[in-house]
């Protein structure tokens, strides 16, 4: 069931949203080579705390921590450990946090020092994808058209697009309807609505789609 939020409840998920922004620049400020993957779940678990919301990955699924971390080629869902970061590396981590019953989902990937040039081209284009999937996410249009505009802007740079695993509604579940894939066809799929909350989560690879 896809849902319409009233502005009451958007302003709820923008506030988690917030909040899960938030995190995420204070986990970037600690990125360096030598941290390890637990100290940074550990330090977004507090202030996620801190704010009077509760992580919204621990638990969920029998997940056991608050940030998934996923190095390299890693695409997503990664489980925090000891592992310390490299030098040259990326890291993907993804955030969530509930408040007040509704959810707020985000995730971003970084830079672990100076990486090299593919790896920066590819965190520019990616970031580009979803600034595409943003802007073609209008009310009238189509599921589809999200996806063909991250797809289109991805392929024809020579990336590959994941196709399984995919963004998603969020609100009073972190998983919602619809189901907003990283590639499509412009004017099918669900109807955009006003009122709708989604997640778009680009995974895009060098080279290849597979995960």
């Amino acid at each position: 069931m896809i849902h319409i939020r009233s502005p009451r409840e958007v302003e709820k998920i923008r506030r988690s949203c917030r909040i899960v922004a938030e995190t995420l620049q204070l986990v970037a400020d600690k990125i360096k080579p030598g941290v390890t993957l637990i100290e940074l779940d550990t330090a977004a678990e507090a202030y996620i705390r801190r704010q009077k919301a509760e992580p919204g990955f621990k638990g969920l699924y029998g997940y056991p921590a608050t940030l998934c971390i996923s190095i390299e080629d890693e695409v997503v869902h990664g489980i925090p450990d000891d592992t310390p970061l490299e030098e040259g590396q990326i890291v993907a981590i993804d955030v969530g946090a509930r408040k007040e019953g509704y959810y707020g989902d985000h995730a971003r990937t970084f830079a672990v020092g100076q990486v090299d040039e593919p790896r920066r081209q590819l965190l520019t284009r990616t970031r580009e994808c979803l600034d595409r999937g943003v802007q073609a996410a209008r009310a009238g249009g189509n599921v589809g058209d999200i996806g063909y505009a991250v797809q289109q802007h991805a392929e024809s740079a020579g990336y590959g697009v994941v196709r399984e695993l995919v963004g998603h509604g969020v609100g009073t579940r972190l998983h919602e309807e619809p189901q907003i894939p990283n590639f499509g066809r412009p004017g099918f799929g669900a109807l955009l609505r006003e009122g709708m909350c989604l997640g778009m989560e680009p995974m895009i690879n060098i080279g290849v789609r597979a995960v």
